[in-house]
């Protein structure tokens, strides 16, 4: 299938050529935010929330405390999960889907599970690519 961009640097076929092209930018940098493998798994887990923070740390295994954070206030920024804090001692946090990340749920989990289906045969992929090409 040729795509090509209009004189306005919009798709002129394609799955892009329905976005405007004012709005391809944006667009990008949602699907850059909740594309991040980090959102990924957060979006996944928080779906069993509400949860604190030491309970997402132990859940998704590898996240160093800065990018939990950091993914965490980003998330919230794009209204995708809530942050409640409770007047306690010692203080509580807490994570939730919204209504918005909820929506977005299904798709994760279905995405992280084609990965974790096809786990084997990318890793063999990844290997070949790798590997020094035979010379005559």
């Amino acid at each position: 299938m040729e795509v090509t961009g209009g004189s306005d640097g919009a798709a002129a076929v394609g799955p892009c050529a329905r976005i405007p092209a004012e709005h391809m930018e944006f667009i990008r940098q949602v699907l850059d935010r909740v594309g991040d493998k980090w959102s990924l798994l957060l979006i996944a887990v928080v779906e069993a929330g509400p949860l604190r923070y030491t309970d997402l740390q132990r859940q998704v295994p590898g996240i160093s405390q800065r990018m939990l954070t950091l993914t965490l206030r980003q998330l919230r920024e794009d209204g995708l999960i809530t942050r409640t804090a409770y007047a306690e001692v010692p203080p509580r946090v807490e994570y939730a889907l919204t209504p918005l990340g909820r929506g977005l749920h299904e798709i994760v989990t279905s995405l992280i599970g084609w990965a974790a289906d096809h786990h084997d045969e990318i890793r063999e992929h990844r290997a070949r690519a790798a590997a020094p090409t035979a010379r005559p």
